[in-house]
């Protein structure tokens, strides 16, 4: 690899590529697959159940993502409390 030459050029070559093959695909698409078949209540029913399970999930997260932020603390303050007990003995 050419470490003189910036790679900027390259990536921004391959960014248009990429941005490009994705509009030529969408427009290749099935435009009638498209829109959306009415709902029906049994979708509406699974939409509901995927709420509940969505909110469920995300209280589990913050609950877990709170735990972890304790036990970091905890183990903050006992890296202080112990750097500390160092210097008072030296």
């Amino acid at each position: 690899m050419n470490l003189d030459k910036p790679m900027k050029p390259r990536l921004y070559a391959a960014l248009i590529a990429a941005c490009l093959s994705t509009g030529a695909f969408a427009q290749a698409s099935d435009p009638a697959a498209a829109a959306p078949a009415p709902a029906t209540h049994a979708d509406k029913k699974a939409a509901k159940a995927q709420t509940k399970a969505d909110k469920k999930a995300s209280v589990a997260q913050a609950k877990a993502d709170k735990k972890k932020t304790d036990a970091q603390a905890d183990a903050d303050k006992a890296g202080a409390d112990a750097n500390l007990k160092n210097a008072k003995d030296q």
